[in-house]
């Protein structure tokens, strides 16, 4: 009797362990940017997440030349490194020496 317990017990820590591990796998496709030439590069659902804005602003700061922004076909993409550049450009500080 003891063999049919262990046997269940490791099938069911087996399990667990399956469980985590597609988890975690689910985790990094669901984060993962590909890189190319050591740049990362971002779709506008990423940016809208990023600066929390509505994909209409985003068309907007298109328009309007604000994000630079790459348009393969239909397809338009982000440096991060840009929306980093722009960020820090547009940094207004609180402070007062």
């Amino acid at each position: 009797m003891d063999l049919f317990t262990n046997d269940n017990e490791e099938i069911i820590a087996h399990k667990e362990m399956i469980m985590q591990l597609r988890n975690r796998i689910e985790s990094i496709l669901k984060n993962y940017r590909p890189v190319m030439n050591g740049e990362i590069y971002l779709s506008g659902e990423d940016v809208c997440k990023l600066l929390h804005i509505s994909k209409r602003t985003l068309q907007q700061y298109r328009d309007d030349n604000i994000l630079p922004y790459i348009q393969i076909g239909g397809k338009i993409i982000y440096k991060e490194t840009d929306i980093l550049t722009i960020l820090e450009q547009n940094y207004i500080s609180n402070k007062t020496d």
